[in-house]
């Protein structure tokens, strides 16, 4: 029988509310934890960072500051010393907090041996220190310490997370559990998904309507029908709604996102299209609700596969969920959705992550019509099977063999990414 409730506590821990790039955010709520652990005014710091989130952070702005980087979130953190609004730490910065974090001494770190999400940040001053380290999660607290000793206290801290046993859990999921469970949301999670599409087309909307970025959604969207005509300019026009998401929240926009896994820009691929698919085809708003379900769990299944950060883009994999909830919203079956998965891993398993910046526009873009494509040659009965590459002769095998490119593949290419970037860092370019 479908573990509907464990299933329901999944997707409430995994869509949540964030205010900018989520790595900036958690290495902020980091500083700002330990800052108010110390209990007043440290005198200088030092943050160890995983190399993932070193860059994810260097090149995505900071939102109510001109800022970049792990260096700037953490001070900002620790100026503001609270806490309690999560990964909304950002939401609200002074001007005095902002000029106070630009002089703060800090040290940063690259623990190559740390897990792929990680940041300790420990302050000092007048003889004492106090560090939080976030762990595995975005905002996930693994360590609180004062003076170098844990605090007994510390679960207390500790948002309810995920269990590492959930990720056997997501792997035992098929595509048949996923539609069974889209077609039987509670209320909780009907409003939760509700929430996340209204708060995620808002900053979509921002993105059509301003310039942000390279404004990849706004241009794009220009060259579609409003409204569109076709299914094809649907699929397009939702790509480019979901881009101009990107678009306005990499470029700092102060509007909030309900995150998918951890990553904002995941958040708006699963549910901006979607909802912009669901509307074209006349759908519901249940309807709607259940596609979304469908996208959101499947992007979920596939980070739990990939990890949170890689070298592997999570707007493609996210583009995954999108074009199952499409297949289904256009009336498909599991078998269907099945080769809509392999058509994916088929097309764009070697779109790299080098960081979150104004680019994720286009790969989100570029994922999402792939997903258009994916899901027109699967309802014809095209698909790519497993004499193709790296693509399995289902679904599962395909997710499996992208999973092992994730981790056993892409190792030295995630190493060489930073490196570049780092490079280009010193050198001013």
């Amino acid at each position: 029988m479908l573990n509907r409730r464990r299933i329901d506590l999944i997707l409430e821990r995994e869509i949540i509310e964030a205010m900018g790039c989520t790595e900036p955010a958690a290495a902020a709520l980091a500083g700002a934890k330990a800052a108010e652990l110390f209990g007043m005014k440290p005198e200088r710091g030092v943050a160890v960072v995983s190399p993932n989130m070193m860059k994810n952070a260097m090149g995505v702005s900071i939102p109510n500051s001109s800022l970049h980087g792990i260096k700037a979130a953490v001070t900002l953190g620790i100026t503001i010393h609270d806490s309690s609004a999560g990964l909304s730490v950002l939401s609200t910065v002074t001007d005095k907090e902002r000029m106070e974090a630009q002089s703060f001494p800090l040290d940063v770190e690259i623990d190559e041996n740390a897990p792929s999400l990680y940041v300790k940040v420990t302050v000092y001053g007048a003889g004492h220190s106090a560090s939080a380290v976030i762990s595995g999660e975005h905002d996930r607290f693994t360590s609180l310490e004062l003076d170098g000793r844990p605090l007994p206290e510390a679960p207390m801290f500790f948002p309810e997370c995920k269990s590492f046993s959930e990720d056997d859990f997501l792997a035992t999921l098929t595509i048949g559990d996923v539609l069974e469970y889209a077609s039987n949301l509670s209320v909780v999670i009907k409003d939760l998904l509700r929430k996340a599409v209204a708060e995620n087309k808002a900053i979509s909307k921002a993105g059509l309507t301003e310039e942000w970025g390279l404004s990849v959604g706004r241009l794009m969207g220009q060259t579609v029908k409003d409204p569109p005509s076709s299914l094809d300019e649907a699929m397009r026009k939702a790509a480019a709604a979901a881009a101009a998401g990107s678009d306005a929240r990499m470029a700092g926009s102060v509007l909030p996102v309900m995150i998918n896994s951890g990553s904002g820009n995941q958040g708006i691929t699963v549910t901006v299209p979607v909802a912009v698919v669901a509307e074209y085809l006349g759908k519901d708003e249940e309807e709607m609700l259940s596609a979304v379900s469908i996208s959101e769990l499947i992007g979920i299944i596939l980070t739990s596969h990939k990890d949170r950060l890689s070298a592997l883009c999570g707007a493609f994999t996210a583009s995954i969920g999108t074009a199952c909830a499409y297949a289904w919203l256009l009336g498909c079956d599991s078998t269907v959705l099945d080769a809509t998965i392999n058509n994916m891993v088929g097309n764009l398993s070697g779109i790299i992550c080098d960081g979150a910046k104004d680019t994720c526009a286009l790969k989100i873009y570029s994922s999402l019509i792939a997903a258009s494509i994916a899901v027109e040659l699967a309802m014809k009965g095209k698909r790519a099977g497993g004499e193709a590459g790296i693509v399995g002769d289902d679904s599962l095998a395909s997710i499996d063999h992208l999973t092992r490119i994730s981790h056993e593949g892409m190792e030295q290419t995630n190493r060489t990414i930073l490196q570049i970037m780092l490079e280009k860092t010193k050198s001013g370019s």
